[in-house]
């Protein structure tokens, strides 16, 4: 355990364990809006579905089955605006933080290799990176999107170049443009291009663009892969469902790796997958609760004395009281409301806690009270 222990960075979560007890002593109860975990129900014909595949007495295909494919292929053409994917584009995996975590390991990188993520980011890059031995560096996302050759990341080395967009925690969208000049700086250094686009269904102020949108990707997808879960946009995260999209030359060599690793998505879920991406209504109806949550929050947040900061997309509000990070958890949870330190998806978030909006209306009501 000690050598595991010197490979990974620690759990933070640990670290919100008394601020959780104190915003659970509220007498009206804790408004926990520290993890985007989805609390409304599994819409009805996605547990349809899932229940009528209930009885699978066989493997699953790690591959999945060709109507899985085919529910994968037909929603990145008519979500993502990709042209000419096959089956050979997609591939699905058992949730997206599997995926993130054992990626590089797959990939087979190792000591002597680099992974970089950007400075403020989901914590399971750089523990993928060191769960293979390869080295972690972070860039800055507004540099390196403005002009990818002068920024301070030194493509000597670099096998794996991690994208979020939308981002979490912050909530900003990488531009078309931008993600242009990412693609063509990767591409000219021959470095593997994941893009992380699990929250690309929920902007509110932008709308995103996916890596794999002709304009982006100039119609090739060689060295580009795009990662999109079902957990946010379905909630789905119970299900442990996502896919990858893009290079067919990287996927079938995760496909081999996965083969022998046997990590198969469950028929059900593969079931209840194609029913999801089939269905275009139970996302809208989702997004207008987020919707109503997030400008309920976001008021009263300001109002509070906060200023938020991108959010533009994603499940989440960055705000800052231009104070260090945990003197407003400790503030917050005083109010009986649990966010998520800044300083846990990197140095540069230090003075901003991340507020999810995934509560239920009632809480996220009790919580526009607190901060009034």
């Amino acid at each position: 355990m000690g050598a595991v222990s010197a490979r990974l960075p620690v759990f933070p979560w640990d670290k919100l364990e008394p601020y959780k007890a104190t915003a659970s002593a509220h007498p009206d109860g804790i408004v926990d809006l520290s993890v985007g975990t989805p609390v409304d129900p599994v819409p009805a014909l996605i547990q349809k579905a899932l229940i009528e595949a209930a009885d699978s007495p066989g493997y699953p295909t790690v591959w999945g089955t060709t109507e899985l494919r085919d529910a994968l292929t037909g929603w990145v053409g008519r979500r993502l605006g990709a042209v000419g994917v096959g089956h050979r584009n997609v591939l699905p995996v058992v949730g997206s933080k599997e995926l993130v975590a054992w990626l590089p390991t797959q990939l087979g990188l190792g000591a002597g290799d680099k992974v970089a993520y950007p400075r403020l980011a989901y914590p399971t890059y750089e523990v993928g990176a060191r769960l293979c031995g390869a080295t972690p560096v972070v860039y800055d996302t507004e540099t390196f999107a403005g002009d990818p050759a002068g920024a301070d990341l030194d493509p000597a080395g670099l096998k794996l170049l991690w994208l979020n967009s939308p981002s979490n925690p912050t909530g900003r969208v990488l531009a078309k443009d931008e993600l242009v000049r990412i693609v063509a700086w990767a591409r000219e250094h021959g470095v593997l291009v994941f893009s992380d686009e699990c929250y690309l269904e929920l902007g509110w102020e932008a709308e995103p663009v996916s890596v794999l949108h002709p304009d982006v990707c100039g119609g090739t997808y060689e060295g580009i892969v795009a990662v999109h879960s079902l957990s946010k946009r379905s909630n789905l995260a119970g299900y442990r469902a996502a896919f990858l999209a893009g290079d067919e030359a990287v996927l079938g060599e995760l496909l081999q790796i996965r083969k022998h690793g046997g990590m198969m998505t469950a028929a059900p879920v593969q079931a209840a997958t194609v029913a999801a991406l089939g269905d275009d209504v139970h996302v809208q109806e989702q997004r207008a609760r987020y919707a109503a949550r997030r400008a309920a929050l976001r008021d009263a947040l300001v109002k509070h004395g906060f200023r938020i900061e991108h959010s533009e997309a994603s499940l989440y509000l960055w705000a800052t009281r231009d104070e260090g990070c945990w003197e407003t958890v400790e503030h917050l949870a005083g109010l009986g409301i649990l966010v998520a330190p800044g300083d846990f998806y990197g140095e540069a978030g230090e003075r901003f806690v991340r507020v999810a909006f995934t509560a239920t209306d009632e809480r996220v009501e009790a919580a526009v009270k607190r901060l009034g």
